[in-house]
């Protein structure tokens, strides 16, 4: 029997089993990198739930653990990102678990930066990790955390917009959406994901607004 071709309440599948895993590119050069989100959020995950990742296996380096009695599994794949789906697929083998328990998080060009959205299935977009895990898995229908990392400039390289150097300014805001990120993942397991939708489904962050100036007041500012 092929991969997901079982209903959910069918006997065999792990139903209190879900794999968590965090779209990224193995290596120091682009540890800090906007493409490297889905890891990130990993990383929180395991340090707050105190899952250890150091087990390679399944082309990833791999951790379990619980949250809230339930078996969790977080997966970084070690394969880079147009090869992530290997790793999504042969995780879900293993551990039987129907496509709804898959989480993918990983970050997403059409959201603006701080943003983030939960989906319960859907298409790949231009994310080529994504492409390469709806091909490996042969379904749209899993869960999966978009980050807003915000589109390219209009001068600035797509390649560079992912891969490069994130200014300073921006670094929090991206540690801090992680940390949102990590949040969903645990409320989709404790609450349900369409709780977790309503919950976290926003595509901006209120900002403070500023009271305006008197007009003698921005005289004095020129």
């Amino acid at each position: 029997m092929g991969l997901f071709k079982r209903q959910k309440s069918e006997p065999g599948y792990a139903v209190d089993t879900y794999v968590i895993i965090g779209l990224g590119n193995p290596g120091k050069e682009y540890e800090n990198t906007r493409h490297n989100m889905g890891y990130k959020a990993i990383d929180v995950l395991s340090y707050d739930e105190n899952i250890e990742i150091r087990k390679k296996k399944f082309h990833s380096l791999i951790g379990q653990g619980r949250i809230a009695g339930k078996k969790v599994v977080l997966v970084k794949p070690e394969t880079y990102m147009n090869r992530s789906g290997i790793a999504a697929r042969e995780t879900a083998m293993w551990y039987d678990v129907p496509s709804q328990n898959v989480i993918v998080i990983y970050d997403d060009i059409d959201l603006p930066i701080g943003a983030i959205r939960i989906r319960k299935s859907g298409g790949a977009g231009t994310h080529n990790g994504m492409k390469s895990v709806v091909s490996e898995l042969g379904t749209k229908d899993f869960t999966r955390i978009r980050i807003g990392v915000g589109a390219a400039e209009a001068d600035e390289d797509l390649i560079d917009r992912v891969i490069g150097k994130v200014p300073k300014e921006e670094q929090a805001l991206l540690e801090k959406t992680a940390r949102e990120a990590a949040e969903a993942a645990k409320d989709i397991i404790v609450i349900g994901v369409d709780n977790a939708m309503n919950r976290h489904n926003h595509t901006e962050k209120k900002s403070e607004k500023k009271p305006e100036k008197k007009a003698d007041q921005a005289e004095d500012d020129k």
